[in-house]
């Protein structure tokens, strides 16, 4: 999608903070951080949110590999961290792509809001 700011930001048309990236997946620091340690991990392809993700392999590499390996790096792994992913407007969900945020170095409160 020529408008979506994190389709730019994949393609390296907005510049970001990128802490991982692979042929189908890229992670950066989010601009406005809720936690000492907060990571957007996208696919590169334009996905609107977790309604729209079909990509089973995708699903999987990000699920099981990249939030994995950003944690460990971060060195969020062993105490523990949140992973969320927002949906549509009432989710909380501000752009339209899919997007898992890493959140981590202190604890988190349930509810979460």
């Amino acid at each position: 999608m020529s408008d979506c700011i994190f389709c730019k930001i994949a393609q390296k048309e907005i510049p970001s903070n990128i802490v991982y990236e692979d042929d189908t997946t890229i992670a950066f620091r989010d601009v406005e951080p809720q936690a000492p340690t907060h990571v957007l991990v996208i696919p590169k392809k334009h996905v609107k949110s977790v309604m729209e993700l079909s990509d089973k392999e995708l699903a999987a590499h990000i699920l099981t590999e990249v939030i994995p390996k950003i944690a460990k790096d971060e060195g969020i792994a062993e105490k523990g961290f949140r992973v969320v992913a927002n949906v549509g407007e009432d989710g909380g969900q501000t752009v339209p792509h899919l997007h898992f945020h890493i959140l981590g170095g202190r604890s988190m409160q349930w509810p979460p809001g």
